[in-house]
Parts: structure tokens; sequence; C-alpha cells
């Protein structure tokens, strides 16, 4: 264990590197300059499409697209992430979570728009993502393979690792549940949800991924109100700490980038290449469409969800900062717990769990824990199906009985990395989790910057349409968009 983690160490120096940091703002920035700031301009039809188009024979409702990807965004990183962030990169790392939220819903558009553009059909399913229009669009099969087997490895094996450890840390926590036991209620419950298919996956964030994001923001703003006096301070202190202007965390400015985007990224996945796959699935008239509902999900997931767990734990004052550079703490949160946790360097959704605890008592443990396990619980249903669709682009060209064969030895192996994965260090599993997410990230960040063109123009087609008072319908053929002969099909059902 000691090598691998040791390996897994060396990977995640290398992929992380400050290089990935800048380059996921960068690509934000200039795609929100060539999109003219879409994720502000075009905010209302963001919200409308949400809520229109029904589900097929072959795809989803863009509603159950958008819960799908809200179910991989919404997890682990919302709660322990960005107590993570704030114990690595200080108050203001939040800032730049939110910096790499508003930038990164442009990137989201590019990515989503792709896989509609060039999703197929495979065992009377659409399926799409990177991989598939990397080799339609690129023409480059071997780049695409990369992909698909970088997806494998982080969404079938590493990524859920991270969610699973984290419910059963959250449990044993509050209730001293053991950490197997929960592993074992995980991997049953995820058995009979992913051997369903991508509806049954589908239906169930379309129930869990809503009503668990409403309560935890409603607790939220209950904290934040009963601390309503100490908001200026936070918001004095936040902004302070992410530009270098506190004296307590001035000198961690870098590391306050690079954990907030760090974060931000894990947690939204703009740019990572893992929404797409649930946004091919959508049963749409124009890749625009279900592009601008999925840049809204970043919104949903950053500046609500995550926003929630920061103000709530900075409000409370239920948070420690620590310097790595000399591994001093530079603050330490005014409550026994807090001194307990900086005694060991524990970071998690503890923080969290204690901020709940000082408003309701010894039920906000509980309350966080019990959201924590639905939100990566259907973050690691994303997951595999993020992977099946990867087995599917690998094998597309073999019979439906090989297929069919290869996603049940998937299904086993990730119910297998679950159970495994409670039991490990949080730090090993976060480690493995940061190595999967980079890898894709490099990965589908360049194919976009390749594939720009196409992903413009589909905005450009959508904007026009709209202006003449039509309801947007895709033709490519008439955008010069090759390789994407399923938008035939597509629009003489929608025409019977």
């Amino acid at each position: 264990m000691d090598v691998i983690n040791s390996v897994i160490d060396f990977l995640n120096g290398i992929i992380w590197s400050q290089a990935l940091v800048y380059f996921c703002l960068i690509t934000g920035l200039y795609f929100s300059i060539r999109t003219k700031f879409l994720q502000v301009r075009l905010i209302k039809p963001m919200v409308k499409y949400i809520f229109e188009g029904k589900d097929s024979k072959e795809g989803i409702s863009s509603f159950q697209a958008l819960c799908t990807a809200l179910a991989g965004r919404v997890g682990t990183g919302n709660i322990a992430g960005t107590a993570t962030a704030i114990f690595f990169g200080g108050p203001g790392a939040l800032v730049w979570m939110w910096i790499i939220a508003f930038l990164g819903a442009s990137s989201a558009y590019m990515e989503a728009a792709l896989a509609q553009v060039w999703k197929t059909e495979i065992d009377g399913e659409y399926r799409g993502g990177p991989a598939y229009y990397i080799e339609k669009g690129m023409h480059s099969r071997w780049y695409a393979m990369v992909f698909s087997v970088s997806t494998l490895l982080a969404c079938g094996l590493l990524l859920p690792g991270v969610q699973a450890n984290s419910i059963a840390n959250a449990f044993n926590n509050v209730g001293g549940v053991p950490n197997i036991a929960s592993g074992v209620v995980i991997a049953i419950v995820l058995a009979l949800i992913i051997f369903g298919g991508i509806r049954r996956i589908a239906k169930t964030a379309e129930i869990i991924v809503p009503f668990m994001a409403i309560i935890y923001i409603l607790m939220a703003i209950i904290i934040i109100f009963v601390h309503i006096d100490r908001l200026g301070e936070i918001l004095g202190l936040i902004f302070g700490s992410a530009f270098g202007m506190n004296a307590t965390f001035g000198g961690i400015i870098g590391s306050a980038v690079a954990w907030g985007v760090k974060r931000g990224i894990y947690s939204n996945e703009a740019g990572q290449g893992s929404a797409p796959h649930a946004a091919a699935a959508a049963e749409v008239s124009h890749p625009a469409k279900q592009g601008l509902v999925q840049a809204f999900s970043v919104y949903i997931d950053t500046l609500f969800v995550c926003s929630a767990t920061g103000f709530m734990i900075l409000m409370t004052d239920c948070y420690n900062v620590l310097d790595q550079a000399t591994g001093n703490f530079l603050h330490i949160g005014d409550n026994a717990t807090m001194q307990a946790l900086a005694e060991t360097q524990t970071v998690g959704p503890q923080f969290t769990q204690a901020a709940v605890t000082t408003v309701v008592g010894s039920f906000g443990g509980w309350f966080v824990a019990i959201c924590l396990a639905f939100f990566a619980f259907t973050t690691i249903m994303a997951y595999y199906y993020q992977a099946e669709s990867n087995v599917a682009y690998i094998f597309r060209h073999q019979d439906s009985a090989k297929r069919r064969a290869v996603t049940l030895v998937l299904r086993i192996a990730i119910i297998v990395a679950v159970l495994y994965s409670t039991v490990s260090t949080a730090t090993a599993a976060w480690n493995a989790g940061d190595v999967g997410v980079g890898l894709m990230a490099w990965i589908n960040l360049i194919a976009l910057w390749i594939l720009q063109k196409p992903a413009l123009a589909t905005l450009k087609d959508y904007e026009a349409q709209r202006k003449a008072g039509l309801d947007p319908v895709f033709e490519p053929e008439k955008l010069g968009i090759k390789n994407a002969d399923i938008w035939n099909d597509i629009n003489k059902r929608r025409l019977k």
C-alpha cells in the first residue's frame, strides 16, 4: 500500500501542477470571451430549458440529464471538498471556487454542446461524451481511446472511492458506524440501481438530487440567519484572503488560488469531461439547449451548494487553516472540536458537521452525514454511467452480448472499489481521485480548444434561430459539421 500511495502522490504532483490550475482558468476565460459571456447573457433560457423537453425511447429529458450531471457534480466535493479548500487555502479559496465556476460555465457549455453534436445510438440508447466527439470531430481515434481508458480508470475505480470513503467516515464520526458496514450498504443499494441502466439512474437522480440540494441550502440559510451579524465580517475575510489583503492569510494566496480551482473543478467538473456523458443522453432539438442547461448546473453546484458549505463553516468558526509550506496552523476554530481536529490535522465533512451542530445540536452531525450520503451516492451512480458510456465506446463495434459481458465486469469492479475504499485512508482516496480528475481534465480541455469552432457554431446558429423567432432545430450540414448523421434521424422522429 505504501508503494501504491507513493506512486499516486507522484502522479498527483505531475498532473495537478500549477500548469493545470492556470490552464483551467485561461480556458474558462477564453471561452467566456468567445461566447460573449453566455453565462450572463443567456441566463433566462438556461433556466427555461431545464424544464423543457421529454424523454424518449432513445434518450432522457433535459431535466433528467441535468439531475444526472448534477449527481456527478453535487457530491462529497461540495461538503468535504469545500472544507479541504479552506483548510489548505484559507477562506479566500471560496472566491476562487466561485471564479472557476463562473468561467467554467462556458467550458461546460462547449463540452455539452459537442457531446450532443456527435452523440450516437448504441443498443437503443443515446451515448456520447469526449471520446465520441474526439473521434468524430478531431478524427483521432487513438486520442479518443486515451480519454476513454482514462475515464474508465477514473470513474470506474478511482473517483467512486472518494465518495464512498467520505460517506463511511461521516457516519463513523457521528455515530461510530463501522466503515465496512457503510461500505456493504452502499454496495448493495448501488448494485440495485446500476443494474437498471441509465433510465433507473436518471429517475433516481431526478428524485434525490433536487430534494437534498434544497434541504441542504435551507439549513445553510438558517445558520447564516442565526449568525447574520457576522455576515459583513465574513465577506470581508473571504475576499481579503482571496487577494492577499488579509494579514493572517495573505501569505498563502497561491494556495488559495490552487486549492480553490482544484476543489472547484473537482466539484463542478466544468471542462473535466465527465458531465458531457449525461448531456449527450438528453432528447433535445438543438445541442445549444442542453449546453445551456449544463452551464447552469455549474452555478447550482458551486455558487449554491459549495457556497452553503463555505458560509456555514466560516460563520460558525468551525474551520482550521494549515500553511503547507511551514506546517503551522494559521487559524484554529475557537471550539473543542476544531482543537481536536487540528491535533490530527484532520479535514473533511467533520468541519461541516461541527458547524451545523453549533446551531441545531447533535442532530447536525447526522444531518450532514445523511446529506453527504445522498450527495455522494448519486455521484457514484453518475460515475458508473460515465464509465459505462466509455465501455460502450470502446466495444461499440462488438456484438451486444460482448458489451453486456464487459458492462457486467465494470459493475462488479465499481462495487468492489466502493467496498475497498471505505476501509482505506481518506488521504489515499482523495489523492487517487485527484489523479483521475486531472487526467481527464488535461485530455478534454485540449480537445475543447481544438473543437471550439463547431461548438461555437452551435451557439451562433441557436441565437440566429431564436432571433428569427424560431424554436432552434439543429441541422449539422448547414453548419458544415460532418459525422453527425444521427441528427437526420432525430429530426425525422421529431416531425412525426
